[in-house]
């Protein structure tokens, strides 16, 4: 994901169900110098979920564990 993100930010937001910002990170990318600035911001949104995605994975565990 990490690569699609570097190569075209605006379908790595589009497959995070970003639409609404992956159009505004293609409008961005259509200029050579918004190239960087659009990787960049979807390398974050990328980030991001993954560690939201941990975090609820840890809570569930956490709530799993002190169910029994």
């Amino acid at each position: 994901m990490i690569a699609v993100a570097v190569l075209v930010p605006w379908l790595a937001l589009f497959m995070r169900g970003r639409v609404l910002q992956g159009i505004i990170c293609l409008i961005l990318q259509i200029s050579l110098i918004g190239w960087i600035p659009a990787a960049v911001w979807a390398l974050m949104v990328v980030n991001n979920d993954n560690q939201e995605r941990r975090h609820q994975e840890l809570v569930a565990s956490l709530r799993n564990n002190n169910s029994r």
